[in-house]
């Protein structure tokens, strides 16, 4: 459903794009492959004195992981095609390795912050790789389908939104055996 029409007249400013590819790979691992691209829909003039044009990016970086089964990072490479201060802000690529080792699933986000937050990483660089670990899931998720037959084990899915609560419709559909009646049912009971 898309949204509803705006109450007012607007005229367009910003487009930020971020599109994530993933592939399988022939080693037994996973690519994932981001690029974040932001375009003006007006010219502006730069601080050399040149045009910057609409619809030419203002940023445009990609950002290649290699994952493995357990979602940890074995290779990480960061590549800009434009950014505002050119070889100034690409310079920064080659940090981007320090990714391996993380792990996508284990309090990723808050680890790429703490690393390279603030002047030790490029902020739209980092903000892009936000979108990786909901994007390994996806990428994931026929493996995953296949170790939920074992009901010993927890799907990692679960508790990990508000429609996939222990107590709600879609867990008690889909998940029986995990789900839980909540106190609140229970003790309307």
């Amino acid at each position: 459903m898309p949204l509803p029409p705006p109450d007012a007249a607007r005229e367009p400013m910003h487009t930020r794009s971020i599109r994530v590819s993933s592939y399988a790979r022939k080693d037994g691992l996973w690519d994932l492959e981001a690029e974040l691209v932001d375009v003006k829909a007006y010219d502006f003039p730069k601080r050399n004195g040149d045009m910057h044009l609409a619809g030419t990016p203002v940023h445009h970086m990609h950002l290649r992981i290699t994952i493995d089964k357990e979602f940890s990072i074995t290779d990480a490479v960061a590549a800009y095609d434009a950014a505002p201060y050119g070889e100034v802000c690409s310079a920064i690529t080659p940090d981007y390795r320090d990714l391996i080792g993380m792990n996508l699933l284990r309090n990723f986000r808050q680890k790429v912050k703490d690393h390279f937050g603030r002047t030790a990483g490029c902020t739209h660089m980092t903000e892009l790789s936000y979108v990786l670990p909901t994007v390994a899931v996806q990428t994931m998720a026929n493996v995953r389908r296949q170790a939920e037959a074992d009901l010993t084990k927890r799907p990692f899915q679960l508790e990990g939104c508000h429609a996939l609560r222990l107590d709600g419709p879609v867990v008690q559909e889909f998940y029986p055996h995990w789900y839980k009646v909540s106190r609140k049912k229970a003790s309307c009971k």
